[in-house]
């Protein structure tokens, strides 16, 4: 599929498909999908074994992994897996052994999973890509940004949207793991744009990537950014929501590294632009939340991807509007734009009540087999 076209100069004759997700009727509009998706609508729940990778710079990552071969519950010796208090609250039973490396198939096809903001192994969407995948005996990688495995990480510094670089890391280390496996990746929201930002700043050089998605993806994040923070959707419901959790994590952040984050102001911040101009912005090289939001975004860099790769938005998606979308002349050739009418936010509920998230993983599958 790659083509030797020039980043700069990008092909009108890529491909939009404007196809619908069969949202039902008892379900609608964008809010209403994107809620009931993340707390209401049934999916699997399903255990991993996780493995803890050090990072270049002193810090971690941890990828909770899935494998038709490989069991949660039981050790490669065959014993039951022991209470693990350092898992309590994670979806990991237990940690990786290495005789667990060789249960994994060699060369089967693999999926590695990025999650949204403040998402984790536990997301509804990510348990349903991991369960489908694993059933049709794939191995499955479900990558954690820093401090999203229920576990502080150790510098500062936490994730942000534009971090491709991590994500590099993450593919790389996935890679090595299992280097004859037919390698696909895949990213939501938050996590796809950096996924996308990492294909683009890369373009032929993303070694041993068949093809990629990115789901519901704020790729103009200045767009996406004021549409959470200066509506009253975006603040009252969305950026509370977030912004619960993160007060937390900067609060333990400030405790233990004392002078690196303004507490009292974090702690009356109630917006996604006050976080981002608080913490995200200066803690990861950005001058403020707009900087951050100019230079992360991954739409500038679509046309320089140059692997096979789905981009799934639904037009409703009460985070991203609809007009900061690409079209196909924002894209390279190998990139397809899916935009259905209907589907929220990292959700896509179909059937009857009450309602499943198993058109997302098959969409997933679809790209990744067909190239459609």
């Amino acid at each position: 599929m790659a083509t030797n076209r020039p980043a700069s100069v990008p092909d009108p004759s890529a491909r939009l498909d404007l196809s619908r997700c069969p949202v039902p009727a008892w379900l609608p509009g964008g809010h209403t999908q994107t809620l009931y998706g993340a707390f209401c609508a049934q999916h699997p729940a399903i255990r991993f074994v996780r493995e803890r990778v050090d990072t270049p710079d002193g810090d971690f990552v941890d990828l909770d992994w899935c494998s038709p071969g490989l069991d949660p519950h039981v050790r490669p010796d065959g014993q039951p897996t022991p209470h693990e208090s350092s898992l309590v609250g994670t979806a990991a039973s237990r940690w990786m052994e290495p005789a667990d490396w060789s249960r994994l198939p060699a060369n089967a096809p693999a999926l590695i999973l990025f999650h949204g903001l403040e998402g984790s192994s536990l997301s509804p969407y990510m348990q349903a890509a991991a369960h489908a995948f694993r059933n049709r005996g794939w191995t499955v990688a479900a990558a954690h940004f820093r401090s999203c495995s229920g576990v502080p990480n150790r510098m500062a510094r936490a994730y942000y949207s534009g971090d491709s670089a991590e994500i590099a890391f993450m593919l790389d280390h996935a890679r090595s793991r299992l280097p004859q496996a037919a390698w696909h990746a895949a990213g939501i929201s938050l996590g796809g744009n950096a996924l996308l930002k990492h294909l683009g700043e890369t373009g032929h050089g993303v070694r041993g990537l068949r093809a990629a998605a990115a789901v519901s993806v704020p790729m103009d994040l200045a767009a996406c950014g004021r549409r959470l923070s200066d509506t009253v959707w975006g603040r009252q419901l969305y950026s509370r929501h977030f912004l619960r959790s993160i007060r937390r994590k900067i609060f333990d952040k400030a405790q233990e590294f004392p002078g690196s984050v303004d507490v009292l102001r974090t702690q009356r911040m109630r917006s996604l632009r006050e976080f981002d101009d608080l913490y995200t912005a200066p803690m990861h090289g950005y001058r403020n939340a707009l900087d951050y939001w100019t230079r992360a975004a991954s739409l500038p860099l679509l046309s320089g991807i140059r692997v096979p790769t789905l981009i799934l938005n639904a037009r409703n998606d009460p985070f991203v509007p609809e007009a900061s979308l690409p079209g196909s002349r924002d894209v390279s050739p190998d990139v397809l734009l899916h935009q259905p009418g209907q589907g929220g936010h990292a959700s896509f509920v179909t059937g009857m009540f009450p309602g499943h998230l198993g058109w997302l993983p098959a969409r997933l599958l679809q790209f990744f087999d067909s190239g459609r």
